[in-house]
């Protein structure tokens, strides 16, 4: 059963990863309710998700390069693309001489992911909010979660796993929505912990979570975790020739926040 939210209504249109929306905003003020993310969300649109994020701007040109410049060299490393959605990263980390084992809560997005790769990789369907208990402890490198923390209702348990099956000397990168970016858009409190209902552009219909910075860096701590590095990419030159619009959005403020999480010495 997951928790229930009173919440209030506000309409937006923004570009952000998916395209224009419109957005629900949780608050305290009427008695409508927002639920927690359901990590099954996407399962009913997921192959149209599929056909946009290969190229829209925000997943292409900029998630993606910034997510991977963070895992850097992964050749002969065991990478855990951790809610592969249609397998992007997952193709990208196997093309780059990675072996990869991955997971989504969306049995067609396994699908779709199985499709892309062929048998190249292990890909099961796994939700976040579930211990990954067909992972050995200490055996992967890399960690991959990639514009999914935000989905996360359990995110210090989801941590703690990763934690657990990472090498010591392995990471953990973070791609998610900026802080600053959701508190611009949807108003409200910055330090607001709380889920947030949006219907995009397509009509999809999306529950994530909203969290101040210090809410992020908090879990992360408590899971165990330091911050290597933290990033806040610039938009890619190939974009300012294809998406001049969403170039000069993103060249003034970004959308996403990345992280290349370390476990702490013991």
């Amino acid at each position: 059963m997951h928790e229930r939210h009173a919440h209030r209504n506000r309409t937006d249109t923004v570009e952000l990863s998916t395209g224009h929306y419109s957005t629900h905003l949780s608050a305290t003020c009427q008695n409508r309710l927002v639920p927690d993310p359901d990590p099954l969300q996407y399962e009913a649109f997921a192959a149209d998700y599929e056909d946009h994020a290969s190229t829209a701007p925000y997943n292409a040109l900029y998630d993606r390069p910034a997510t991977l410049g963070l895992v850097g060299d992964v050749a002969g490393k065991r990478v855990l693309d951790a809610g592969c959605g249609p397998g992007f990263y997952t193709m990208e980390l196997l093309d780059r001489g990675a072996r990869v084992v991955g997971c989504d809560a969306s049995p067609r997005m396994v699908g779709i992911a199985k499709s892309r790769v062929g048998g190249r990789a292990d890909l099961r369907v796994h939700s976040l909010e579930e211990p990954f208990d067909w992972i050995e402890s200490r055996s992967v490198d890399v960690v991959v979660n990639a514009l999914v923390y935000h989905y996360i209702n359990d995110r210090v348990g989801f941590l703690r796993e990763m934690h657990r099956v990472l090498r010591p000397e392995g990471a953990l990168v973070i791609s998610t929505h900026h802080p600053a970016s959701d508190w611009r858009r949807l108003g409200g409190s910055y330090f607001a912990v709380e889920p947030v209902t949006e219907t995009w552009s397509r009509g999809w219909e999306v529950t994530a979570w909203r969290m101040p910075l210090t809410q992020m860096t908090g879990e992360f701590a408590e899971a165990g975790f330091w911050i290597e590095r933290l990033v806040e990419p610039m938009p890619t030159r190939s974009m300012a020739e294809s998406h001049p619009a969403s170039f000069r959005r993103l060249a003034t403020e970004p959308a996403f926040i990345f992280f290349r999480l370390r476990k702490a010495p013991d």
